[in-house]
């Protein structure tokens, strides 16, 4: 960097972040990091989620100006401009959607670490653990309260995704996964093995019987987003004949499209460990066929690194278990 350059950040740096050449004890300057205020960051942060001032204004409880001048502090810190104004509209530059993408992650791993400080007091340890949002909803959170009574000084945290968890990015101990197995550098626990099932509300199709597979066709099909593939795969293990896609309304949770099914909205292929209760009370049903394997399983993953770490173990053998 060249040296007036430096000079100028160096000053901005200390202007936005405090004194940055405070002598120690031994004479010495300490260094210290390169980053802007985190009050700027913030505003930053919330700016770029709702692409608004004002309304960013609103969620951090300050004024509009406020904002706005710690967005103009940032930029000026940075060199860089963040956002510009298209008409009426605020958009992001190319520089302010990677910085945006990069700070949020790193905001979200702060508030995740702050948050397992605060409730991990016990004396046991903390413990963060991922799930598919549906498998840990109608799966694995029916079953912690075993496992906290067990460890009543272990912390618990459960956090969702969609996507497979990083475990050096996404802050999480051990995870459920679901997939074949094979996850290189990691441990993989087999929890159960996945089945898809049709099922429908009795208020949609005619209660007590048991109808072809090819007649399932005649009914709204009901899709999840992540899963377009579930269908065609039902259909042809069931030997009927199989689009490559089936058209129909689509949810982004299968907690959703189990919802809609419940309402008769139209009959929805989904694993069957989500819909067991449903389905042993009566308020869906499965007449088109029984269920069918789809190779795949929901397994417990962990870094090898982690093999010994004892809330993980503790967490391994009781999943193992139940």
């Amino acid at each position: 960097m060249e040296n007036g350059k430096f000079s100028r950040y160096h000053e901005k740096k200390t202007w936005l972040g405090g004194s940055a050449t405070t002598p120690g004890k031994d004479g010495h300057t300490p260094m210290r990091r390169y980053l802007p205020s985190f009050a700027a960051l913030q505003c930053f942060e919330a700016a770029a989620r709702h692409l608004n001032f004002t309304r960013a204004a609103e969620e951090l409880h300050l004024t509009q100006s406020a904002v706005s001048r710690q967005i103009r502090n940032l930029e000026d810190f940075l060199q860089q401009a963040l956002f510009q104004r298209t008409g009426k509209r605020l958009v992001l530059t190319d520089a302010g959607r990677a910085y945006a993408d990069d700070i949020a992650g790193q905001l979200d791993r702060m508030e995740a670490s702050t948050i397992s400080v605060m409730t991990g007091s016990g004396g046991g340890g903390v413990l963060t653990v991922g799930t598919l949002p549906t498998f840990g909803a109608r799966w694995l959170v029916p079953r912690l309260h075993r496992f906290a009574e067990a460890h009543p000084d272990l912390q618990l945290n459960i956090v969702t995704s969609l996507r497979p968890f990083d475990f050096t990015d996404d802050g999480v101990d051990a995870a459920v996964q679901r997939g074949e197995g094979a996850w290189p550098g990691h441990c993989a626990h087999l929890l159960l093995d996945e089945e898809i099932i049709a099922v429908a509300s009795p208020a949609l199709v005619p209660s007590g019987k048991d109808l072809a597979a090819e007649s399932v066709t005649g009914y709204p099909l009901l899709q999840q987003a992540t899963r377009l593939d579930s269908w065609p795969r039902w259909l042809k293990a069931r030997g009927a004949t199989a689009a490559d896609r089936v058209h129909g309304p689509c949810f982004e949770h299968f907690s959703m499209l189990i919802e809609a099914a419940l309402t008769g909205m139209g009959v929805a292929v989904v694993p069957t460990v989500f819909v067991a209760s449903e389905l042993d009370g009566g308020r869906l049903m499965a007449p088109f066929g029984s269920a069918v394997a789809t190779g795949q399983g929901y397994y417990l993953v962990y870094p090898e690194s982690r093999a010994q770490q004892p809330a993980v173990t503790k967490l391994r053998d009781w999943l193992i278990s139940v």
